[in-house]
């Protein structure tokens, strides 16, 4: 299930996609709340480090992982439950393949109608 969000510059969509982001300190394991093909809004267990660049991998179901570079534009606490505790971060992507952007625009395309 996916909504378009009308407030952009770019489509993005509402999606929960899951996301590998590699740190410093190893794999963090996120999952996307919305995605356009510009940057991600992704939660996960941990915060990550402000203004670094970060390897991603993005898993869209049934297709091929996109593999990007993403700048942590923002990341703060996103949210407390009775068992964890989730932060959001919003990521810009400063670098993707051309085969992997077309295939992100297909996806939020695909979605959006």
């Amino acid at each position: 299930m996916s909504d378009r969000i009308e407030r952009r510059e770019h489509d993005r969509i509402r999606v929960r996609w899951p996301v590998a982001v590699l740190t410093d300190f190893g794999i963090i394991q996120a999952e996307t709340r919305n995605i356009a093909v510009k940057g991600i809004f992704i939660c996960c267990e941990e915060p990550l480090p402000l203004n670094q660049v970060l390897p991603l991998r993005i898993s869209p179901p049934n297709y091929q992982a996109i593999q990007v570079g993403g700048k942590v534009i923002w990341s703060d606490l996103y949210g407390i439950d009775d068992q964890d505790v989730t932060y959001g971060a919003g990521i810009c992507f400063v670098k993707i393949s051309n085969e992997d952007r077309h295939l992100l625009e297909d996806l939020i395309l695909a979605h959006s109608e």
